[in-house]
């Protein structure tokens, strides 16, 4: 089993990039900043992979803005499940303690699904997964009901490739609620279809399980998202219909929605910025809490190739906890981290100094 983490790459695998090592090499002209970048675009380049890496050269289009073009049935719908989930929790002191366990466990599946599933593994391909692992991930990915991994593949690494500019499918720069909810009940800015459109995403049509999960979409989630967690509780214990399917099923999808719109939202809004003050995102614990590790955000959007997206490990950080079991276990390898040198080469060169205060 090859459990080890990936920290040091050949400098040949960097030739896509040299110009940009260079050019931005003879700007600044030291040391450490040679020492950073090489080793950065070193671990782009080994994922062969650069498209969640931030593009300078994107420009926005002069002139007025394209008018909102709203999405009726995603408002309805949306509006709908958030009053289901009030429901819900009015319904949690008539809940049996079995039917609450069974929704946390629903919760912690589902956001697995999309932490080290759609993001960290396929997103960014931050490590590698065998076979059952990546079918456990897609039908937790299934239970969460974000969208198929193809399609919130692509809209995330068009967020990283773009970020905070009309590219971005939820540009931070557009306010609170455009980030976390209202980027899904307008249509989408022309730039993010047309940039989503161009992307590489060979690696993952040549995923056959991505691919499946894609053409049976509708029916998985029918089946993972709705049927299964309303169904459990009142089958196993004789939990009422009503509390299973407001409980484990809408109010827990509800939940798991938000905690990961809190991550477009809050941590490109509230927190601090110790790896790169010239960008949006911002380490933000409460997030998370919620979001099992995905709130250590100015780090992440910093070094996207990251598996952990965090340097401090398991704290606050579930799926890092996860990803580790599984190279425990034989089912996941080849995890890509940052090496402590370079974590602080960047922290002096462009970070806001709150890293000295702990």
């Amino acid at each position: 089993v090859h459990c080890h983490l990936s920290k040091e790459f050949s400098s040949t695998s960097s030739t896509m990039t040299v110009g940009t090592i260079t050019s931005r090499m003879t700007r600044n002209g030291d040391a450490i900043m040679k020492k950073d970048l090489l080793s950065h675009e070193d671990v782009v380049g080994d994922r062969g992979m650069i498209d969640d890496i931030f593009d300078e050269t994107y420009q926005e289009k002069e002139g007025p803005k394209p008018p909102l073009r709203y999405v009726w049935r995603n408002i309805i719908l949306m509006s709908l499940l958030h009053l289901g989930a009030i429901v819900g929790l009015m319904l949690i002191p008539s809940a049996k303690i079995q039917t609450l366990a069974w929704a946390v466990l629903c919760f912690m599946v589902s956001a697995l699904g999309i932490t080290a599933g759609s993001h960290r593994l396929w997103s960014h391909r931050s490590y590698k997964a065998t076979l059952p692992l990546r079918i456990f991930l897609t039908i937790a990915n299934s239970i969460a009901f974000q969208n198929d991994i193809y399609e919130w593949v692509r809209d995330h690494r068009v967020h990283h490739k773009f970020s905070e500019t009309d590219a971005d499918p939820h540009n931070a720069m557009r306010g609170f609620f455009f980030s976390h909810i209202g980027w899904l009940l307008v249509r989408k800015h022309p730039d993010v279809i047309e940039k989503g459109q161009k992307l590489d995403l060979s690696d993952i049509k040549a995923d056959k399980v991505v691919m499946f999960q894609r053409r049976y979409y509708k029916p998985s989630v029918v089946l993972l998202c709705f049927t299964l967690p309303t169904v459990v509780p009142w089958y196993f214990w004789d939990e009422s219909i009503i509390i299973s399917f407001f409980i484990p099923t809408i109010l827990r999808y509800a939940i798991g929605l938000n905690a990961t719109w809190l991550v477009n939202s809050a941590a490109h809004m509230f927190g601090n910025r110790p790896y790169d003050q010239n960008i949006n995102p911002r380490e933000n614990p409460l997030v998370s809490l919620g979001a099992l590790g995905e709130g250590f955000h100015n780090y992440h959007h910093t070094f996207p190739y990251d598996y952990s997206t965090s340097e401090f490990g398991w704290r606050f950080n579930l799926t890092t906890a996860f990803i580790d079991l599984m190279c425990l276990l034989g089912l996941a390898s080849d995890r890509k981290k940052v090496s402590k040198e370079v974590i602080l080469a960047r922290k002096m060169r462009t970070g806001d100094g709150s890293h000295k205060s702990g």
